[in-house]
């Protein structure tokens, strides 16, 4: 994927505000070094995800929701536990500042704390959109699912293998063991089955590896 800065400047004018200094903050931490899974790209693609299922579910607030996902990995340090409400505080100031109600604001920072995909079983609403988005490399092809691994891999490069292959296998099994991973029709049509094909396989060779 091609730079993804003009496609989120235009998403940005059209649903956020006209603060380019802000995006420019936004834009510089996806670019931070430890970053290679959760950059400006993925922010783009979950952005494209969003207007997809938007094109077919309900939402009640389109903006916030495309402003929870300009902000849901602002802050990203790998093995930190908190990087969801540091990101939500964020985004509730700087949204905040660019004239957004303590309402709306509150509602984005609400949908970025619940990216952190704790089992609470399915969600709903805009929620629902923002999360079956953020979730939707699960479900792509095998190529691009096993550049994900690699990549998200490489952000966790300072865990040893044994670490590393015990906490990933234990996402991977919260996830299968979901009645579903998506929460919307429309998410379990497009990507449901093929999500379900790619992490038993992931499972499976860590297992072996163990």
């Amino acid at each position: 994927m091609a730079t993804p800065q003009p496609e989120l400047e235009l998403a940005w004018h059209r649903y956020i505000g006209d603060d380019r200094r802000l995006l420019d903050g936004l834009l510089a931490r996806h670019r931070e070094k430890q970053r290679r899974y959760h950059t400006a790209t993925h922010v783009a693609r979950v952005i494209r995800h969003i207007e997809e299922l938007a094109a077919v579910e309900p939402v009640d607030h389109r903006d916030e929701v495309i402003a929870a996902a300009f902000y849901h990995d602002a802050v990203y340090e790998p093995t930190h536990p908190a990087n969801e409400r540091a990101s939500a505080r964020l985004a509730l100031r700087d949204l905040t500042t660019l004239g957004w109600s303590n309402e709306r604001a509150e509602r984005v920072a609400a949908m970025i704390e619940a990216t952190a995909h704790g089992d609470s079983g399915p969600s709903i609403g805009d929620t629902a959109i923002l999360l079956d988005a953020d979730l939707a490399i699960l479900g792509s092809d095998r190529a691009a699912y096993s550049d994900y691994v690699a990549s998200v891999r490489a952000e966790f490069r300072r865990v040893d293998d044994n670490e590393w292959r015990t906490g990933r296998a234990s996402v991977l099994e919260g996830f299968l063991d979901r009645t579903t991973i998506y929460s919307t029709p429309t998410a379990r049509a497009l990507w449901e089955q093929q999500a379900r094909t790619n992490l038993a396989a992931e499972l499976a060779e860590l297992d072996h590896e163990r």
